[in-house]
């Protein structure tokens, strides 16, 4: 329940004026780079997964669906059990567990650093600890949760490579964590932005980063 009454007293706020718009303009100084190591071009057939965290999954789930190469994304919970992957308990913040996006890519179209460069830009504001916008708890931690040597490398790379490079005015806190398992959320969390658009926090939260893809990354956006 934390999370849905956190929510509701926003939209009051940011209906007042007493919330500035959106932390998407806020974090970065310059342009992200391309990652300098990334995963090799996949020579054959198969999809990958990579599973980030990043804020609130409506809006994490949206901006991928909104990427060439990506075949779904699903909202869901990772880092904790499969006892407590249920929104009203991960909505309290006693459990392990970050809302989080699995992201399912054709690597023959676009690279997993690729995906990482569109988390890190457009997705969220990864200087924020344990919050993104207007929610906060440990279930908001940006997290990269990877799934093996290759992305771990691909992954802490890019973070070394963001941080030497000073592209964000605060420091990044964004955690790289073994890949345990996912757990779909509940099927009313699914595509909420595209089902609710309307929705006054997908509208001041969400959208914007849509539009923010559509700008920063045109040969990606669809």
């Amino acid at each position: 329940m934390v999370c849905k009454i956190t929510r509701v007293a926003v939209l009051y706020a940011l209906l007042s004026g007493a919330l500035a718009a959106c932390h998407l303009a806020s974090a970065a100084n310059t342009a992200l780079p391309m990652p300098a190591t990334d995963e090799a071009v996949a020579p054959g057939e198969g999809l990958r997964t990579a599973v980030v965290a990043g804020g609130c999954f409506w809006g994490i789930q949206d901006v991928f669906q909104h990427v060439k190469g990506v075949v779904s994304a699903t909202s869901g919970y990772s880092g904790g059990s499969a006892a407590t992957a249920h929104y009203e308990v991960v909505s309290s913040g006693i459990t392990e567990h970050a809302e989080s996006v699995q992201v399912t890519y054709d690597p023959k179209q676009i690279t997993y650093g690729q995906l990482l460069r569109v988390f890190f830009a457009v997705g969220h504001d990864p200087t924020q600890l344990d919050r993104q916008g207007p929610d906060t708890g440990v279930q908001y931690r940006s997290v990269i949760f990877y799934r093996d040597a290759e992305q771990q490398r691909v992954a802490e790379a890019y973070l070394a490579q963001l941080r030497d490079a000073k592209v964000f005015a605060r420091p990044i806190v964004t955690r790289v964590t073994p890949f345990k398992a996912f757990y779909e959320a509940e099927g009313y969390h699914q595509d909420y932005a595209r089902r609710h658009p309307q929705d006054l926090y997908i509208v001041y939260n969400d959208a914007p980063k849509v539009a923010q893809l559509q700008h920063e990354f045109p040969e990606l956006y669809r």
